[in-house]
Protein backbone atom coordinates (compact mmCIF):
# COMPACT_ATOMS: atom_id res chain seq x y z
CA UNK A 1 0.00 0.00 0.00
CA UNK A 2 2.84 2.12 -0.20
CA UNK A 3 1.35 3.30 -3.46
CA UNK A 4 -1.09 5.51 -1.11
CA UNK A 5 1.27 7.92 0.88
CA UNK A 6 3.24 8.17 -2.85
CA UNK A 7 -0.40 9.77 -4.22
CA UNK A 8 -0.81 11.94 -1.67
CA UNK A 9 1.81 13.35 -2.14
CA UNK A 10 1.67 13.68 -5.87
CA UNK A 11 -1.28 15.55 -5.52
CA UNK A 12 0.20 17.94 -3.12
CA UNK A 13 2.80 18.72 -5.70
CA UNK A 14 0.07 18.69 -8.52
CA UNK A 15 -2.21 21.78 -6.47
CA UNK A 16 0.92 24.01 -6.55
CA UNK A 17 1.90 23.36 -9.79
CA UNK A 18 -1.62 24.62 -11.09
CA UNK A 19 -1.62 27.13 -9.09
CA UNK A 20 1.55 28.52 -10.79
CA UNK A 21 0.49 27.28 -14.05
CA UNK A 22 -3.01 29.44 -13.64
CA UNK A 23 -0.79 32.49 -12.67
CA UNK A 24 0.36 32.16 -16.07
CA UNK A 25 -2.63 32.32 -18.25
CA UNK A 26 -2.89 35.89 -18.81
CA UNK A 27 0.28 36.05 -20.83
CA UNK A 28 1.04 32.98 -21.76
CA UNK A 29 -2.61 31.46 -22.75
CA UNK A 30 -3.46 28.26 -22.01
CA UNK A 31 -0.57 26.21 -24.17
CA UNK A 32 1.93 28.22 -23.21
CA UNK A 33 1.29 28.02 -19.42
CA UNK A 34 0.98 24.19 -20.07
CA UNK A 35 4.27 24.42 -22.35
CA UNK A 36 5.81 24.97 -18.17
CA UNK A 37 4.91 22.01 -16.90
CA UNK A 38 6.56 19.94 -19.29
CA UNK A 39 9.57 22.47 -20.41
CA UNK A 40 10.62 23.55 -17.08
CA UNK A 41 9.95 20.23 -15.66
CA UNK A 42 12.27 18.05 -17.94
CA UNK A 43 15.55 19.34 -16.38
CA UNK A 44 14.49 18.40 -12.55
CA UNK A 45 13.01 14.97 -14.74
CA UNK A 46 16.23 14.12 -16.28
CA UNK A 47 18.45 14.98 -13.41
CA UNK A 48 16.27 12.61 -11.04
CA UNK A 49 16.98 9.93 -13.85
CA UNK A 50 20.65 10.32 -13.25
CA UNK A 51 20.48 9.83 -9.47
CA UNK A 52 18.09 6.76 -10.55
CA UNK A 53 20.48 4.94 -12.49
CA UNK A 54 23.32 5.59 -9.90
CA UNK A 55 21.14 4.40 -7.05
CA UNK A 56 19.40 1.29 -8.94
CA UNK A 57 22.55 0.22 -11.67
CA UNK A 58 21.19 -3.08 -12.71
CA UNK A 59 17.64 -1.54 -13.65
CA UNK A 60 18.09 -1.37 -17.43
CA UNK A 61 14.84 -0.35 -19.03
CA UNK A 62 13.78 -2.06 -22.62
CA UNK A 63 12.48 0.39 -24.93
CA UNK A 64 10.02 -1.54 -26.82
CA UNK A 65 7.38 -0.54 -29.59
CA UNK A 66 4.62 -1.38 -26.84
CA UNK A 67 6.04 1.09 -24.79
CA UNK A 68 6.59 3.80 -27.33
CA UNK A 69 3.24 3.42 -28.02
CA UNK A 70 1.79 3.88 -24.98
CA UNK A 71 4.09 6.47 -23.84
CA UNK A 72 3.47 8.50 -27.32
CA UNK A 73 -0.39 8.04 -26.71
CA UNK A 74 -0.12 8.80 -22.74
CA UNK A 75 1.73 11.93 -23.37
CA UNK A 76 -0.32 13.56 -25.97
CA UNK A 77 -2.78 12.84 -23.56
CA UNK A 78 -1.68 14.32 -20.45
CA UNK A 79 -0.74 17.47 -22.98
CA UNK A 80 -4.45 17.81 -24.16
CA UNK A 81 -5.69 17.55 -20.22
CA UNK A 82 -3.44 19.91 -18.98
CA UNK A 83 -4.37 22.46 -21.19
CA UNK A 84 -8.16 21.84 -20.56
CA UNK A 85 -7.61 21.82 -16.87
CA UNK A 86 -6.32 25.32 -16.92
CA UNK A 87 -9.16 26.68 -19.36
CA UNK A 88 -11.66 24.86 -16.76
CA UNK A 89 -9.97 26.71 -13.86
CA UNK A 90 -9.73 29.85 -15.94
CA UNK A 91 -13.91 29.18 -16.94
CA UNK A 92 -14.88 27.73 -13.50
CA UNK A 93 -12.80 28.33 -10.73
CA UNK A 94 -10.07 26.77 -9.50
CA UNK A 95 -11.61 24.31 -6.96
CA UNK A 96 -14.63 23.32 -9.39
CA UNK A 97 -11.77 22.98 -12.36
CA UNK A 98 -9.78 20.81 -9.79
CA UNK A 99 -12.86 19.21 -8.99
CA UNK A 100 -14.32 18.59 -12.29
CA UNK A 101 -11.17 17.13 -13.29
CA UNK A 102 -11.69 14.01 -10.93
CA UNK A 103 -13.71 12.70 -13.66
CA UNK A 104 -11.13 10.92 -14.34
CA UNK A 105 -11.38 8.72 -11.31
CA UNK A 106 -14.37 6.93 -13.06
CA UNK A 107 -13.32 7.62 -16.72
CA UNK A 108 -9.86 5.29 -15.35
CA UNK A 109 -11.56 2.60 -14.23
CA UNK A 110 -13.89 2.18 -16.87
CA UNK A 111 -10.73 3.29 -19.69
CA UNK A 112 -8.87 0.61 -17.25
CA UNK A 113 -11.55 -2.30 -17.70
CA UNK A 114 -12.35 -1.77 -21.27
CA UNK A 115 -9.66 -1.50 -22.62
CA UNK A 116 -6.43 -2.55 -20.76
CA UNK A 117 -8.60 -5.50 -18.37
CA UNK A 118 -7.75 -3.99 -15.04
CA UNK A 119 -10.72 -4.69 -12.75
CA UNK A 120 -11.55 -3.46 -9.20
CA UNK A 121 -13.66 -5.29 -6.64
CA UNK A 122 -17.47 -4.74 -6.01
CA UNK A 123 -16.60 -2.02 -2.88
CA UNK A 124 -14.19 -0.10 -5.44
CA UNK A 125 -16.66 -0.23 -8.18
CA UNK A 126 -19.08 1.31 -5.74
CA UNK A 127 -16.93 3.69 -4.68
CA UNK A 128 -16.45 4.70 -8.63
CA UNK A 129 -20.51 5.18 -8.01
CA UNK A 130 -19.86 7.42 -5.27
CA UNK A 131 -17.46 9.79 -6.34
CA UNK A 132 -19.61 10.26 -9.59
CA UNK A 133 -23.00 11.29 -8.09
CA UNK A 134 -20.47 13.61 -6.34
CA UNK A 135 -18.55 15.01 -9.77
CA UNK A 136 -22.09 15.02 -11.10
CA UNK A 137 -23.45 17.38 -8.17
CA UNK A 138 -20.51 19.83 -8.80
CA UNK A 139 -20.32 20.17 -12.45
CA UNK A 140 -23.91 21.88 -12.63
CA UNK A 141 -23.01 25.01 -13.52
CA UNK A 142 -24.69 27.29 -10.97
CA UNK A 143 -22.03 25.80 -8.29
CA UNK A 144 -19.50 27.37 -10.65
CA UNK A 145 -17.39 30.12 -8.98
CA UNK A 146 -15.98 31.66 -12.93
CA UNK A 147 -17.33 33.49 -15.55
CA UNK A 148 -18.31 30.40 -17.95
CA UNK A 149 -19.73 28.11 -15.70
CA UNK A 150 -20.83 25.98 -18.38
CA UNK A 151 -18.03 25.57 -20.81
CA UNK A 152 -15.71 25.69 -17.97
CA UNK A 153 -17.66 22.63 -16.76
CA UNK A 154 -17.35 21.13 -20.13
CA UNK A 155 -12.92 21.54 -20.50
CA UNK A 156 -13.20 20.39 -16.90
CA UNK A 157 -14.86 16.88 -18.14
CA UNK A 158 -12.99 16.91 -21.13
CA UNK A 159 -9.69 17.36 -18.80
CA UNK A 160 -10.78 14.57 -16.67
CA UNK A 161 -11.77 12.37 -19.82
CA UNK A 162 -7.99 12.80 -21.41
CA UNK A 163 -6.21 12.57 -17.71
CA UNK A 164 -7.68 9.03 -17.28
CA UNK A 165 -6.60 7.72 -20.75
CA UNK A 166 -3.16 9.61 -20.01
CA UNK A 167 -3.24 7.59 -16.42
CA UNK A 168 -3.49 3.87 -18.18
CA UNK A 169 -1.10 4.24 -20.90
CA UNK A 170 1.64 5.85 -18.52
CA UNK A 171 0.87 2.33 -16.46
CA UNK A 172 1.24 0.25 -19.39
CA UNK A 173 4.00 1.85 -20.35
CA UNK A 174 5.92 1.48 -17.49
CA UNK A 175 4.84 -2.18 -17.36
CA UNK A 176 6.36 -2.45 -21.16
CA UNK A 177 9.78 -1.39 -19.12
CA UNK A 178 10.03 -4.67 -16.95
CA UNK A 179 12.52 -2.97 -14.93
CA UNK A 180 13.59 -4.51 -11.52
CA UNK A 181 11.80 -1.13 -9.84
CA UNK A 182 9.16 0.76 -9.59
CA UNK A 183 10.99 4.04 -8.83
CA UNK A 184 13.16 3.67 -11.89
CA UNK A 185 10.51 2.90 -14.13
CA UNK A 186 8.59 5.87 -13.36
CA UNK A 187 11.81 8.33 -13.81
CA UNK A 188 12.66 7.03 -17.37
CA UNK A 189 8.79 7.42 -18.49
CA UNK A 190 8.09 10.74 -16.77
CA UNK A 191 11.69 11.99 -18.59
CA UNK A 192 10.64 10.34 -21.87
CA UNK A 193 7.12 11.59 -21.77
CA UNK A 194 8.15 15.22 -20.97
CA UNK A 195 10.72 15.27 -23.78
CA UNK A 196 8.20 14.30 -26.07
CA UNK A 197 5.83 16.82 -24.79
CA UNK A 198 8.15 19.83 -24.85
CA UNK A 199 9.52 19.28 -28.62
CA UNK A 200 5.47 18.95 -29.61
CA UNK A 201 4.62 22.04 -27.54
CA UNK A 202 7.83 23.85 -28.87
CA UNK A 203 7.57 23.49 -31.89
CA UNK A 204 3.67 24.29 -32.14
CA UNK A 205 4.29 27.50 -30.14
CA UNK A 206 6.75 28.59 -32.10
CA UNK A 207 5.02 28.03 -35.46
CA UNK A 208 1.62 28.96 -34.37
CA UNK A 209 2.38 31.40 -31.30
CA UNK A 210 5.46 32.63 -30.87
CA UNK A 211 4.40 35.79 -28.34
CA UNK A 212 3.10 32.64 -25.94
CA UNK A 213 6.65 31.11 -26.29
CA UNK A 214 7.59 34.27 -25.57
CA UNK A 215 5.73 35.04 -22.48
CA UNK A 216 6.79 31.23 -21.16
CA UNK A 217 10.34 32.55 -21.21
CA UNK A 218 10.25 35.65 -19.70
CA UNK A 219 8.20 34.40 -16.93
CA UNK A 220 11.17 31.27 -16.15
CA UNK A 221 11.34 32.41 -12.37
CA UNK A 222 7.78 31.55 -11.76
CA UNK A 223 7.75 28.56 -14.78
CA UNK A 224 10.76 26.94 -12.50
CA UNK A 225 8.99 26.59 -9.84
CA UNK A 226 5.79 25.02 -11.40
CA UNK A 227 8.22 22.92 -13.77
CA UNK A 228 9.91 21.47 -10.03
CA UNK A 229 6.11 20.97 -8.78
CA UNK A 230 5.03 19.11 -11.77
CA UNK A 231 7.91 17.02 -12.18
CA UNK A 232 7.85 15.80 -8.58
CA UNK A 233 4.02 15.52 -8.82
CA UNK A 234 4.65 13.35 -12.07
CA UNK A 235 6.74 11.04 -10.67
CA UNK A 236 4.63 10.61 -7.58
CA UNK A 237 1.64 9.62 -10.17
CA UNK A 238 4.11 7.58 -12.20
CA UNK A 239 5.46 5.72 -9.51
CA UNK A 240 2.10 4.56 -7.89
CA UNK A 241 0.32 3.30 -11.20
CA UNK A 242 3.44 1.31 -11.12
CA UNK A 243 2.19 -0.34 -8.17
CA UNK A 244 -1.77 0.06 -8.68
CA UNK A 245 -4.10 0.37 -11.36
CA UNK A 246 -4.81 3.55 -12.14
CA UNK A 247 -8.61 3.24 -10.85
CA UNK A 248 -7.65 3.30 -7.27
CA UNK A 249 -4.63 5.80 -7.41
CA UNK A 250 -6.75 8.57 -9.06
CA UNK A 251 -8.90 8.20 -6.28
CA UNK A 252 -6.91 8.50 -3.55
CA UNK A 253 -5.31 11.52 -5.63
CA UNK A 254 -8.37 13.27 -5.42
CA UNK A 255 -7.25 14.35 -1.90
CA UNK A 256 -6.31 17.25 -4.00
CA UNK A 257 -10.13 19.10 -4.25
CA UNK A 258 -9.67 19.90 -0.41
CA UNK A 259 -6.32 21.21 -0.91
CA UNK A 260 -7.41 23.10 -4.19
CA UNK A 261 -10.75 24.19 -2.24
CA UNK A 262 -8.25 25.81 0.47
CA UNK A 263 -5.71 27.43 -2.77
CA UNK A 264 -8.79 28.64 -4.35
CA UNK A 265 -9.90 30.77 -1.44
CA UNK A 266 -6.30 31.59 -0.75
CA UNK A 267 -5.17 32.27 -3.75
CA UNK A 268 -8.03 33.42 -6.04
CA UNK A 269 -10.93 34.48 -3.19
CA UNK A 270 -13.29 31.69 -4.47
CA UNK A 271 -15.32 30.56 -2.14
CA UNK A 272 -17.58 27.46 -1.84
CA UNK A 273 -20.95 26.76 -0.75
CA UNK A 274 -22.27 24.46 1.71
CA UNK A 275 -23.75 22.21 -0.81
CA UNK A 276 -20.27 22.48 -2.84
CA UNK A 277 -19.07 21.10 0.42
CA UNK A 278 -21.31 17.86 0.98
CA UNK A 279 -20.60 17.11 -3.13
CA UNK A 280 -17.03 16.96 -1.76
CA UNK A 281 -18.06 14.98 1.28
CA UNK A 282 -19.48 12.14 -1.01
CA UNK A 283 -17.03 12.34 -3.46
CA UNK A 284 -14.06 11.75 -0.88
CA UNK A 285 -16.23 8.58 0.65
CA UNK A 286 -15.98 7.35 -2.55
CA UNK A 287 -12.46 7.94 -2.90
CA UNK A 288 -12.06 5.76 0.11
CA UNK A 289 -14.41 2.53 -1.18
CA UNK A 290 -12.36 3.04 -4.32
CA UNK A 291 -9.29 2.64 -2.53
CA UNK A 292 -10.47 -0.13 -0.07
CA UNK A 293 -11.75 -1.75 -3.40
Amino acid sequence: MIWIPITMGAAAFQVARNALQRGLMGDAGPWGATLVRFLFGLPFSLTMWAAAAAVWTDARPTFVPTFWIAISTGALSQLLASAALLVAMRRAGFAIGTALQQSSLPLSAVIGLAVFRDNLSALGWSGVAVTTVGLAILTWPKGATGPQPVSGAVFGLISGMCFGFSLNAMRHAELALEPRSHVFAAVASVTVAQTLQSAVLTAMLAWRSPQSLRAVLASWRQSVGAGLCGAIASLGWFTAIGYSPAGPVRAVGMVEMPMAAIAGRRMFAERLAAWQWAAGVATALGVVMAALG
